[in-house]
């Protein structure tokens, strides 16, 4: 019983201690804080995914464009797919001359499956069946990176 009383007794003195108020650093102690190996982040996107229950059979993305009074829409019709991203990584980093940089390591895999749209168009009522595509585009497979972009003050 003794350890359980000790146990929550050492739950609610690390909660007081998490629950202190933020505050403010100047750029001496900003400089100084460490965040051990950056921030790692991957993805997962589904967008209009045909394999799901209750998938929108008909959607459309459309943007007008006004030439001479006569207004024409790019309508792409059935954007869907997926793309997976595989973990990419933002840390700080020390250039050679000791200043910072940030580096944002690519992400090793981009996987895409049924990837695209269905048509494209264009048609003076965005709402309109499309009678004429100018084509369709549907990828599936993998890019692959290594390396990383570096960003620095100048």
């Amino acid at each position: 019983m003794k350890k359980g009383w000790a146990l929550l007794a050492a739950m609610l003195l690390s909660m007081q201690v998490l629950a202190r108020p933020l505050q403010a650093l100047d750029d001496g102690e900003l400089a100084g804080v460490s965040g051990g190996d950056g921030v790692s982040f991957a993805a997962h996107i589904a967008l209009n995914d045909p394999t799901l229950s209750g998938a929108v059979t008909d959607s459309r993305l459309s943007t007008g464009f006004q030439v001479d009074g006569k207004t024409t829409y790019i309508v792409i019709r059935n954007l869907r797919g997926t793309i997976d991203v595989s973990p990419m990584n933002l840390s700080v980093q020390k250039k050679p001359d000791g200043s910072d940089y940030l580096a944002l390591t690519l992400p090793e895999t981009l996987r895409y499956g049924n990837w695209g749209y269905e048509s494209l168009s264009a048609q003076a009522d965005p709402l309109a069946p499309v009678t004429e595509s100018l084509g369709r585009v549907n990828v599936n497979g993998a890019l692959h990176f290594q390396g990383q972009m570096r960003f620095w003050a100048h």
